[in-house]
């Protein structure tokens, strides 16, 4: 049997990252780092989740604490479910201290992301959305735009996306699909998308659940043809967060698989790599 996989989980205590940590915790395949980095806005220095005791590190302390954490646990996986506006810096962070990451945290600059991993030397899996099955449908949607161009040419298109009221920015799943639509025929932007974050409004007009209204991801592609006489309609409706962090655990032991290989042949272990959930289930 293989040794568990230690893995450092961000964004506590966030309710994303508290449900992910707690399913790290109860799975043997993994042992939880008690560590996380948290905004500047948390007051706690400690939170407790399933008898354990995490401590929560500030912006400001980060660099010291790692090498404590790094004394402790050598080669560890961290996990990323912080704030839109924290990718950038906290990835910067990760690829200076070289630290193997996953990031399911959406929002900030993509672009300088990416650069930001590739030209350092760490490995990432990086991506909008950890949902297996989501990930799935989007490849499927990925296969028909690059087989089938302008598919749905003259038709429009309506993107709607709901969210506990916390995300501060537009579904990043609903931002990537986008792009399909737009190779099969459909000019379409992301300010387009229709963002929904009101609780009474959810309960009520998108008959959510009141019991996930704090935490749901729900989306909703409506395409009609020029005429009127056709409509497609693609839904995927998500409550709660435990689908989250299946997707994650995956993710981290892929991870870790292409780290020991790197490792075991002595090529192209330092240099930068991003994996999506595409490579993830493909591997």
């Amino acid at each position: 049997m293989n040794p568990p996989v230690p893995v450092m989980i961000n964004g506590l205590p966030g309710n994303v990252s508290a449900t992910i940590a707690t399913h790290f915790i109860q799975d043997s395949r993994f042992t939880l780092i008690p560590f996380s980095l948290t905004g500047p806005e948390i007051e706690d220095d400690t939170m407790q989740l399933c008898g354990m005791t995490i401590r929560l590190v500030k912006p400001e302390a980060r660099a010291t604490v790692m090498d404590e954490i790094k004394h402790k646990a050598p080669d560890f996986i961290t996990v990323d479910f912080t704030h839109p506006t924290a990718v950038n810096a906290n990835a910067e962070f990760y690829v200076s201290q070289r630290l193997p990451f996953v990031m399911g945290t959406t929002g900030g600059d993509r672009r300088k992301l990416e650069k930001s991993v590739l030209k350092g030397e760490i490995k990432a899996v990086i991506a909008p959305n950890m949902a297996k099955q989501i990930v799935g449908f989007q490849a499927m949607m990925e296969y028909a735009a690059t087989t089938f161009p302008d598919l749905f040419k003259g038709y429009t298109l309506d993107i709607r996306e709901s969210h506990q009221q916390g995300k501060a920015d537009t579904s990043g799943t609903a931002k990537a699909m986008v792009g399909y639509y737009n190779q099969l025929g459909i000019p379409f932007s992301e300010n387009d998308i229709i963002k929904m974050r009101d609780p009474e409004q959810q309960k009520t007009e998108w008959n959510i659940p009141e019991e996930h209204i704090a935490g749901h991801a729900w989306h909703t592609y409506t395409l009609t043809s020029p005429e009127g006489s056709a409509t497609f309609q693609f839904t995927h409706n998500i409550n709660g967060r435990d689908i989250y962090a299946q997707g994650t655990q995956d993710a981290v032991l892929f991870l870790h698989k292409k780290l020991s290989e790197a490792s075991s042949s002595k090529k192209g272990n330092k240099v930068g790599k991003i994996y999506t959930m595409i490579d993830v289930l493909k591997g």
